[in-house]
């Protein structure tokens, strides 16, 4: 997990051989793009793939276990560094902001002073907002390195066909590839991927989310051919998950909803609140079960796995649920369904608590409540479903457990797939009625697949729109796509082009991470 981001001369080795021809015509339209617009060739091109995460949904930000894959879509970041750095010690780095689809993501130009950083405005939604998130991360760690560094000049043309808002995390792409692009621009050859992980996962929070870490953890660390587990607690891991050998092969499909859902825009009443709802579960129950939590790396400090980790690690129950602090020889996967069953006993109101009761129940005010929990990314909320919210997770980072061992137990390959897709219906079902992250449009296409054959189908990424994710048997790929075209795309654009069909629906195979 610690080895460094590949260099590679070749994209043959980063994407399925079906999509080498479309790749290869657009690889060489950034090129000729760049030497039309700077008059020469970049120097490199960074690279990061969006993800489609299997299963594992909205767990990551409580610090607990997820499954991604990276997908061939992807954001290249052709660079070029003007002159030779030492000409402009002193002196402000500019950095021109170019993108293939002018019309679309207009050009602009960041000026950074030689001791300062990209200023973000995270009030506005502009697409540089990711590359300089990318590059203040990049700065930082530089920095770390040689306090008096100073960013160098560059030039840059973006190419991205990761959907915005589609649950693809189009987002942690570009964080990834720009913190990737700095880094190699301002002189570190060798760049590992999990300081590239890590700094991209901070690096996003600037532009106003509460981010977890699957995202780019799938983007940097990801295999050709692998799934991936990553795992967050006591520390960031990576482990390639090798997709069993079947016949008719594992195939993954990705639909899209075609409805869109920014969490860059809609985070104050979708993703940002689910993730002060979990950590204010994670703060009732410790309050409650008598315990202090620890600071940790989840986004507010505070996490639903901190909680899990505190009660089997020491710490003293209270006369009210009659249970002792957990033993801490209990294996895991009964911690988890210890906490579980005690959702129910713990955050006992089905129509979520009040800002009032939070703050008497944490014995703080409501300002404080507020400043602590929804000052850095606030929320759009008068109710806070802690428990719905809590055993979503619990329950998800068992179906985790369950997923993994199957892919890893040889004994189960006879009836593998059907038993991965029960999972992922579950999943399903989890996030529309108990995490309330799902939509119409979502569970239209499960639904649609499920009745064409597909194994197990659920939405991918954030939700409230976006993209599906589904397990489909080989020989049932047609019969899926041709459902969906019928009962959904057709029904909702009569004439929709065979483009964007194709841009709609795909069959996905687990892709390669980020490289240089």
């Amino acid at each position: 997990m610690d080895e460094p981001v590949p260099v590679t001369q070749s994209i043959e080795s980063l994407y399925p051989d079906v999509n080498i021809p479309a790749q290869q015509k657009r690889w060489q339209n950034l090129i000729a793009q760049f030497e039309e617009k700077y008059n020469k060739k970049p120097a490199f091109v960074a690279r990061s793939p969006g993800r489609v995460n299997l299963i594992g949904e909205h767990v990551d930000y409580s610090l607990y276990e997820v499954l991604p894959m990276a997908i061939a879509a992807d954001v290249l970041i052709a660079v070029a560094v003007p002159g030779e750095k030492e000409d402009s010690e002193g002196d402000d780095a500019v950095i021109p902001m170019l993108n293939t689809n002018p019309r679309k993501h207009r050009a602009s130009e960041c000026t950074v002073p030689p001791k300062g950083l990209a200023k973000i405005d995270a009030t506005q939604h502009e697409w540089t907002n990711y590359f300089k998130a990318g590059f203040n991360g990049a700065v930082g760690l530089l920095r770390k390195d040689n306090a008096k560094f100073s960013p160098c000049n560059m030039q840059i043309l973006v190419d991205g066909n990761v959907p915005a808002g589609g649950g693809l995390s189009s987002s942690a792409a570009f964080v990834c590839a720009s913190a990737l692009a700095v880094l190699r621009a301002n002189g570190k050859e060798t760049v590992k991927k999990k300081e590239l992980v890590e700094l991209a996962i901070v690096s996003e929070r600037a532009v106003g989310v509460n981010s977890g870490g699957m995202d780019q953890s799938a983007s940097v660390f990801s295999i050709k051919g692998d799934a991936l587990s990553v795992s967050f607690s006591p520390q960031l891991n990576a482990e390639a998950i090798p997709l069993p050998e079947l016949e008719p092969p594992i195939t993954f499909m990705i639909a899209q909803s075609f409805v869109t859902s920014d969490k860059h825009v809609t985070a104050p009443r979708c993703y940002n609140l689910r993730v002060v709802e979990c950590t204010l579960a994670a703060e009732m129950m410790a309050k409650t079960l008598a315990l202090e939590l620890q600071d940790d790396s989840a986004p507010l400090g505070r996490s639903l796995r901190g909680l899990q980790h505190v009660y089997y690690g020491g710490g003293k129950s209270i006369d009210v649920l009659s249970v002792s602090p957990g033993d801490s020889n209990t294996s895991y996967k009964t911690q988890l369904e210890t906490m579980l069953s005690m959702v129910s006993n713990v955050l006992d109101k089905e129509d979520g608590y009040t800002r009032e009761e939070i703050a008497t129940a944490l014995s703080m005010s409501i300002s404080a409540l507020e400043e602590k929990y929804m000052t850095k990314f606030p929320v759009d909320a008068t109710r806070f479903m802690l428990g719905k919210r809590a055993r979503h997770v619990f329950s998800e980072a068992l179906r985790v457990i369950a997923f993994k061992e199957l892919l890893q137990d040889p004994a189960s390959i006879t009836d593998l797939l059907p038993r991965l897709g029960a999972l992922m219906n579950e999943t399903q079902e989890s996030c529309r009625e108990v995490y309330e992250c799902s939509c119409p449009e979502i569970d239209q296409l499960c639904t649609i697949a499920r009745s064409a054959g597909a194994y197990g189908s659920r939405l991918t990424g954030a939700g409230w729109g976006g993209c599906t994710v589904h397990l489909v048997p080989k020989n049932k790929v047609d019969d899926v796509r041709n459902a969906w075209i019928e009962r959904y795309y057709r029904a909702r654009e009569p004439d929709i082009s065979e483009a964007k069909l194709q841009e709609a629906i795909v069959v996905s195979q687990p892709g390669q991470g980020s490289v240089v």
